[in-house]
């Protein structure tokens, strides 16, 4: 270990937050036009972004959302789960992945995931169906699709719906084509943080007509019309309600923003590719360090930037090592916590830390570096050498 350290500066030489989003005048021109059109909620923005994404990702349908979370239990909804029955997903996954299948009345039952991409093992899926298992949630961690075929035969073989966490993955490719039309339903999410953005939102895709028919029932309080049908022209004021459904819709100020992110989306993929060949580029030769990896069959929508640090091989471990970035002014974050080392999953289902070994690992070793579209290259090579620099003032 050298003797080396780094002490914070008063000041730090650079700030570099964790995420910016990258809205310009176009989305704010879009959502004030939106306004001044007396269209706030569902309109004729939120039809034309169904429309047009649906397109985009090669589904039949696309019903716009509130969130991600909206969309992941409305699928869920549509499969009519009884309380016996279950949902395989991964561990490694944000808390909404593992509540939507309670809400919606399944037992959610936790997978291990592969060590090169972090995604759901397939292997692990198959030790864990069983006659109780009705659908499998695979999520497209940090953008980098799952082994879909693996997972798609699985599920042939068992009679099981596909569900796909793609919360990450816009603008995900899988063997050359777009994840959204490959599984019966995919999730979507256009949170602040994500590659395309309307605030707050979600997209739900599927070529099943009856799936895209009950969505829509469940989506707003089990309406027969929503408020699109009931007051635009030609609309009539009469609807049924044929179930007790949620309040999940998007809005039309979101929409327009999303349109416009939409038309986007290529131009900042690219740049997210850019800046995750320049971090690779960076950071390759540290032997402290493990990188995202891109398979083959892959084209990562590159959401994160993950690494994972060898800590035998440090004096300090990853949530030290988050703090010194922090007073050099590097913003960072952890995706995620793994749902079995929450009390919830513990305490209820009995999951252990030994019961997923490679999840396990990787929790007390990944770090989120900086990631968003308008990062300059000044701020990659400060969060690079910064991040050199505390690992060779640590080395064991």
């Amino acid at each position: 270990m050298t003797s080396e350290r780094l002490a914070p500066p008063s000041e730090p030489q650079h700030q570099v937050p964790f995420y910016r989003p990258d809205i310009g005048e176009e989305e704010i021109a879009a959502v004030v036009d939106a306004i001044r059109s007396g269209w706030l909620s569902v309109g004729p923005r939120t039809v034309e972004l169904e429309r047009v994404f649906a397109e985009y990702v090669g589904a039949r349908h696309a019903l716009a959302v509130s969130s991600c979370t909206a969309a992941l239990h409305l699928g869920l909804m549509t499969l009519h789960l009884q309380p016996e029955d279950e949902v395989i997903t991964t561990t490694l996954t944000f808390a909404a992945t593992g509540a939507t299948i309670i809400h919606a009345g399944g037992r959610p039952v936790l997978a291990d995931v592969t060590a090169d991409t972090l995604n759901l093992d397939p292997a692990d899926i198959a030790r864990k169906i069983t006659p109780r298992t009705r659908a499998i949630v695979p999520v497209h961690f940090a953008g980098h699709a799952v082994a879909l075929d693996d997972i798609h035969a699985l599920a042939r073989q068992h009679n099981l719906v596909v569900l796909e966490d793609a919360a990450h993955a816009i603008p995900t490719n899988y063997r050359g084509r777009r994840i959204g039309g490959l599984s019966e339903m995919t999730a979507f999410s256009f949170y602040a943080t994500k590659n395309l953005t309307t605030g707050e939102g979600g997209m739900l895709t599927t070529n099943d007509d009856k799936i895209a028919e009950e969505v829509r029932a469940w989506r707003l309080h089990g309406m027969s019309r929503d408020a699109w049908k009931r007051y635009s022209a030609g609309g009539s004021w009469r609807y049924d309600v044929s179930r007790p459904g949620f309040k999940y819709n998007m809005t039309d100020t979101g929409a327009a923003m999303g349109l416009v992110q939409l038309r986007r989306l290529g131009e900042m993929h690219r740049r997210r590719q850019q800046i995750a060949a320049r971090y690779t580029e960076l950071l390759a030769d540290i032997p402290e360090l493990e990188l995202p990896v891109e398979l083959p069959e892959n084209e990562s929508a590159w959401h994160l930037y993950v690494v994972r640090f060898a800590n035998e091989k440090l004096s300090v471990g990853r949530d030290e090592i988050i703090e010194l970035l922090k007073q050099q002014g590097v913003g960072t974050s952890v995706h995620f916590i793994p749902l079995h080392l929450h009390s919830y999953y513990r305490d209820r289902f009995g999951y252990r830390p030994e019961h997923f070994p490679v999840a396990s690992s990787a929790a007390e070793r990944i770090l989120s570096l900086p990631f968003f579209t308008t990062m300059t290259d000044k701020d990659v090579e400060y969060v690079s050498s910064t991040l050199r620099r505390i690992i060779a003032a640590h080395r064991r």
